[in-house]
């Protein structure tokens, strides 16, 4: 699944291309889109501007529509010049929106809805979200009040991958993130002091900005790297390396499945000791 730090950089590519600029066409193959488009044409508006709040894009056209996308496990926004081949076949497009320079194609885009002003103000999912922690006004003290709504024994690890806490940290960060905090995963967020969760949050936050700061393609995106070492042996510290050794100490890398959709954490046991009862 894309991460904060990917839909931040494919939005501002998205806008870096089409802002400003006139669609001349497009095509959907939601029964949906296509109906509003019929009754409402895209082509011939332009395109004001591409943002991401989360792992959400939302593409704003004049005559107050929005585009709104969500890339769940395998969708993904592909750029363009026109007359270019794709680099996945046509099958897979489930959006395109198309300017006389550019051709912007969301393949296996599962969320994909067009949607007024006020029909956007009142979107559940994006209501519901915390603090987005690319937003340049991103308010830790929220996020920190919305992690202590959390039940009791849930884990910090959980508590990382759940946006409507703070908004961009999936499941590569999340190890990544836990990892150079030197916090075990499975802690109790009720254990947690305020200190260490605004510190967790901190270095989820300096992560994500840190892969935000290359201006790429939209696709393939740029690997992400959480290791400041630009040799070979590796852009991150744990996430994949179950079983090899730790880059730090040399303990092996331990995984673990967890959750209903048998989500992967990685941890060193001894950088991220377990908390000893009292």
């Amino acid at each position: 699944m894309p991460e904060g730090d990917t839909i931040f950089r494919t939005a501002q590519a998205l806008h870096r291309h089409l802002a400003g600029r006139i669609v001349t066409r497009f095509e959907s193959v939601y029964p949906a889109l296509t109906r509003i488009d019929h009754d409402r044409p895209l082509a011939g508006r332009t395109v004001e501007g591409v943002t991401s709040r989360g792992k959400h894009i939302l593409m704003t056209f004049s005559g107050d529509l929005v585009l709104h996308t969500h890339m769940r496990m395998n969708g993904s926004w592909h750029g363009y010049p026109p007359g270019a081949a794709w680099r996945l076949p046509a099958r897979d497009m489930r959006v395109l929106v198309a300017t006389a320079e550019f051709v912007a194609v969301g393949f296996n885009v599962p969320v994909a809805e067009l949607l007024t002003a006020r029909e956007l103000a009142r979107h559940e999912a994006l209501r519901e979200l915390g603090p987005d922690l690319l937003d340049e006004s991103f308010d830790p003290g929220g996020a920190m009040a919305r992690a202590r709504t959390q039940p009791a024994a849930t884990p910090v690890a959980d508590v990382l991958l759940n946006q409507r806490v703070a908004a961009g940290i999936g499941n590569e960060l999340k190890s990544e993130v836990l990892f150079v905090a030197g916090v075990y995963p499975f802690t109790p967020v009720s254990t947690l002091a305020d200190a260490d969760l605004t510190r967790i949050l901190g270095v989820g936050r300096d992560l994500l900005r840190a892969n935000t700061n290359v201006r790429g393609r939209l696709a393939p995106s740029r690997g992400r790297r959480t290791r400041d070492s630009l040799g070979r042996d590796g852009a991150l510290w744990v996430y994949g390396r179950g079983g090899k050794p730790c880059r730090k100490c040399g303990t092996p890398i331990q995984a673990k499945k967890t959750g209903i959709d048998a989500r992967i954490t990685y941890w060193c046991p001894r950088c991220q000791p377990a908390p000893t009862a009292a």
